[in-house]
């Protein structure tokens, strides 16, 4: 069904955006993205710095997750962008499973390549992102009463 005739189903319950309102949030919506890229960096590089002392594949695992977050989430805000413009279903799925797949990969090597447990460094460092994110959007798209 094409974006059109959905917006005309909606029902009456929900709050529709005026222009304005539309372009305000689209904004506070780029501005969100590429800061907590770039907030995530700096918490990647002071992580990292934080465990070399303590271990340094560890260090390592959690720089590399933090960057395969970051890439990760820019992803799925493209891809939802993406969903949004042409309502491509079957593209974002796949997309997702790709992604899901490749940083797997990198993940399994981690481990693969050094301890067991650098596997824990590099999955904080993968969704520290995303959750830096998710609680930048809820306060951002937080409306008030």
């Amino acid at each position: 069904m094409p974006p059109a005739q959905r917006r005309k189903e909606m029902p009456p319950d929900r709050r529709s955006y005026s222009g304005a309102e539309s372009s305000e949030d689209l904004a506070a919506y780029y501005r969100l993205k590429w800061s907590v890229a770039a907030r995530s960096v700096v918490a990647a590089v002071g992580g990292a710095l934080l465990l070399l002392p303590l271990a340094r594949f560890a260090a390592v695992a959690f720089f590399i997750g933090a960057v395969c977050g970051i890439a990760n989430t820019l992803a799925i805000m493209r891809g939802s962008e993406r969903l949004v413009e042409t309502g491509g279903t079957a593209i974002f799925g796949l997309s997702s499973l790709l992604r899901l797949a490749a940083f797997s990969i990198v993940a399994a090597a981690l481990a693969g390549r050094g301890p067991w447990w650098s596997l824990g460094p590099f999955l904080a460092g993968f969704f520290f992102p995303l959750a830096a994110y998710a609680w930048g959007a809820h306060r951002a798209f937080r409306r008030k009463p």
